[in-house]
């Protein structure tokens, strides 16, 4: 499922930030700078990018999920499409924190999701007054808002995959606090330490998330289709380039 090094040129990919605004990890992955904007070795996003899919693969085939992670509204609509699409749990609008430390907590949330979605489908609402039925209403939309792209997930995931690293700093902590491995589309302005499975390039343009967002997606829903393998290893990061 590996792209090449054009299809990542036209989507703009290359394209970092002003060199004002580099962060010092990001040296190792640049090409060099073009009119005071940063730009990215596109072999070397390539390598990692082709260690993220392989990542999201094998989670996937030990039938763990993969949680997509983007709040900025470049990826809004990009990470809850491709979520939804094959299957895979999602935050797309403003981390709730203790998402995963607090999780039993956030799981007690989805269960009074599902259980008062769940009523009202099948009319057992209809006992309360009119006026209970408006509260019970706005509480499923909240909740929804909230958490409704969480429903599928029961457990702590096997891994993010998050657009911009820098921007979702929360969801950083959180997962590398509880050790899950991060996959991160991350621009030069993003600290590369923190994240396991970095992918090198442009987490603002629409073009460019929306490739890189689909690929991980098909490579969730491709392990998916494999045999289960519980406790499949994870795929190994490559070395940054020296």
């Amino acid at each position: 499922m590996a792209t090449d090094i054009q299809t990542l040129y036209e989507a703009g990919t290359h394209f970092g930030y002003v060199r004002a605004r580099r962060h010092p990890s990001a040296s190792v992955y640049l090409f060099g700078t073009k009119d005071r904007t940063d730009i990215f070795d596109l072999e070397e996003t390539t390598k990692r990018l082709d260690a993220a899919v392989a990542l999201a693969t094998s989670v996937a085939s030990s039938g763990k999920h993969v949680l997509f992670v983007g709040g900025k509204h470049e990826a809004l609509g990009i990470v809850k499409d491709a979520a939804e699409r094959v299957g895979a749990p999602y935050v797309a609008g403003r981390w709730i924190g203790g998402t995963l430390t607090n999780f039993k907590n956030i799981r007690k949330r989805l269960e009074r999701l599902e259980k008062l979605t769940s009523e009202r489908s099948s009319g057992e609402l209809d006992k309360y007054t009119k006026r209970e039925r408006l509260m019970i209403d706005r509480e499923i939309t909240e909740l929804l808002g909230r958490f409704g792209g969480l429903v599928k997930m029961l457990d702590l995931p096997g891994a993010l995959y998050v657009v911009d690293t820098r921007h979702e700093d929360t969801a950083m902590q959180e997962a590398n606090q509880l050790g899950i491995p991060v996959i991160g589309l991350a621009s030069s302005d993003c600290d590369f330490s923190l994240v396991r499975y970095p992918i090198p390039g442009n987490d603002t343009s629409i073009r460019s998330i929306m490739l890189v967002t689909n690929m991980i997606a098909e490579a969730y829903a491709a392990g998916k289709r494999l045999p289960a393998q519980a406790g499949a290893p994870a795929a190994p990061a490559p070395a940054a380039s020296k």
